[in-house]
């Protein structure tokens, strides 16, 4: 029973996690990273989908994404996309090829998507400590049952601490690598 819950616990904190990385990869660093976009939703025949299923993103050159749809009318709906995406980038297209430039950064946005990137960390490490209190919960929730001894909820809130601690070591190394990132010229 214990070790459900403590599975439970690990799955739900490894969830916290990736979620933390889905949301960095939104900040926008100063070089080119085809990720930026994943966030960015285009109209495909009254459906709206991610660019990456109407085109291929490749990193043309540190500043640059070369973004190519596979079919010619969509140009102009990516091109649409990217602008009004809260992204700030402003796409140019030749033929069938759009080139996003991506501006340099001043040290007044770096600061702001830092403080952005560690609101996004103290938020996936609220994340962890609410599933860390569930599973204590049902840990204790079965001792009053008599279903488990003290001494097995002593072990089983143990390793669930272990467990959140790695976890937040993982969510302080994340964000110590995006900060790093963020602050590269």
């Amino acid at each position: 029973m214990i070790d459900d819950i403590r599975k439970d616990a690990q799955s739900r904190m490894k969830k916290s996690v990736e979620a933390l990385h889905s949301n960095f990869n939104k900040i926008r660093t100063g070089r080119a990273h085809p990720s930026i976009l994943d966030a960015v939703q285009v109209d495909y025949y009254g459906g709206m989908v991610p660019i990456s299923q109407v085109a291929s993103v490749n990193v043309e050159d540190a500043r640059t994404l070369s973004i190519v749809p596979w079919e010619q009318a969509m140009v102009p709906k990516v091109e649409k996309a990217i602008m009004t995406s809260e992204l700030g980038l402003n796409p140019s297209s030749a033929g069938n090829v759009i080139r996003v430039p991506m501006p340099m950064l001043t040290e007044e946005t770096r600061k702001g998507y830092i403080k952005q990137a560690r609101h996004e960390a103290e938020a996936a490490r609220v994340s962890v400590r609410n599933v860390r209190r569930d599973a204590n919960g049902d840990i204790k929730a079965l001792l009053k049952d008599k279903d488990i001894s003290e001494d097995e909820a002593r072990q089983g809130e143990e390793a669930i601490q272990k467990i959140t601690d790695t976890t937040v070591a993982e969510i302080d190394k994340a964000l110590e690598s995006k900060e790093q990132d963020l602050m590269q010229v």
